[in-house]
């Protein structure tokens, strides 16, 4: 079983104004930012009691993460990528010995603390298209790069085997779903 002090969670959010533009053909600012928040409101309750590293560069983001009871992480660059591995490289420097990168646009996760059972140092949670990476759980620290974006999920695989690091795949139906076009929000009932 997992223990707080050897995992923590990451979840890279956007600001509230932002998230979700991809759906503005289907919902009004107001609407996406209300979704953004529920979404990412799920996944830190489902995280818990882990402690949960929140990445994001924006004030109401990051005050909305300390009141869960999250770290705020400033990241170090732009894009995905290197907003998880700001996230990892805090975690890391905290003690943790891995991290779980979490999506906060998965609107059914529960229970991210069952993911885990030490069977692989890498486990990857596809979407539902088994295109991208929902969730991620890798070691903090060593030389594993993310590939966030089309085609994530093949290419962390590809990365975990590269670098020999021992990988299993979770498919998980609370996790599979991600929320990022029409049909997104059709498949979870919204």
């Amino acid at each position: 079983m997992i223990t707080p002090a050897d995992l923590a969670v990451v979840v890279p959010i956007k600001s509230w104004a932002t998230a979700k533009a991809r759906l503005a053909g289907a919902l009004t600012p107001a609407e996406r930012e209300q979704l953004a928040l529920r979404c990412a409101t799920t996944v830190l309750a489902a995280a818990h009691p882990l402690p949960v590293f929140v990445v994001c560069d924006d004030a109401a983001v990051a005050s909305w993460a300390v009141s869960q009871g999250a770290t705020v992480v400033t990241p170090t660059g732009s894009g995905l990528n290197r907003a998880v591995d700001s996230g990892r490289q805090a975690a890391h420097r905290a003690g943790h010995a891995r991290v779980l990168i979490v999506h906060s646009d998965l609107p059914n996760a529960t229970d991210l603390v069952s993911l885990d059972d030490h069977s692989a140092a890498v486990i990857v949670v596809p979407d539902r298209h088994q295109d991208g990476t929902n969730a991620l759980l890798v070691p903090s620290d060593g030389a594993f790069e993310f590939c966030y974006g089309p085609g994530s999920f093949t290419a962390h695989c590809a990365q975990a085997q590269q670098l020999g690091l021992s990988l299993r795949v979770v498919h998980r139906p609370d996790l599979a779903l991600d929320l990022d076009t029409l049909d997104d929000l059709r498949a979870a009932g919204l």
